[in-house]
């Protein structure tokens, strides 16, 4: 495998590592402040990243690199409100974003077109993720601090979580 293909992998294991840390943390949050069903959600999501960050570390051993699984920096435990929780995701999610293209650009200035195949998932995953980040914020500003609200904002997000990926027990 190309040395430096591999170390941008290698940071992207990282990322989506963090990512996953960091949802599990808003996730407990969630669920300790009541709202079930967005932790629920959160912790789908949490999974989803880990899913991300294993896909890439058989990849890279594979294709015969080494993957290093990395010491993961403490996400924040305390959120003030549902909003900046989500607004953190969106942030969190276009820094993904930029880091997925990033391994585009390198794998094209080393001619690594099966690394550029294999990342296109992830290209196309990102732009899920923001577009659903995105129309979670856009619901979350229509709410507002409604208590009423916020409540059928948890249990649209409760079954947001319900997933035939879920139910079929597969990614």
């Amino acid at each position: 495998m190309n040395k430096r293909v591999e170390e941008v992998l290698n940071e992207q294991i990282i990322k989506e590592a963090s990512s996953s840390h960091l949802y599990l943390s808003m996730a407990s949050w969630a669920e300790n402040e009541g709202y079930n069903g967005t932790a629920k959600f959160l912790y789908k999501h949490s999974d989803e990243e880990r899913f991300h960050m294993l896909k890439l570390v058989k990849f890279i051993n594979e294709r015969g690199g080494i993957a290093k699984i990395p010491a993961i920096e403490k996400p924040p435990i305390s959120f003030d409100s549902m909003i900046k929780i989500f607004s953190s995701l969106l942030e969190h999610e276009i820094t993904v974003t930029e880091s997925i293209n990033n391994v585009v650009d390198v794998c094209l200035q080393e001619k690594d077109y099966t690394t550029h195949n294999f990342i296109q998932w992830y290209v196309s995953e990102q732009l899920e993720e923001e577009a659903l980040a995105r129309t979670i914020m856009d619901k979350l500003k229509l709410i507002g601090n409604d208590k009423g609200g916020l409540y059928l904002f948890d249990r649209d997000m409760e079954n947001a979580a319900i997933t035939p990926e879920t139910v079929g027990g597969e990614e």
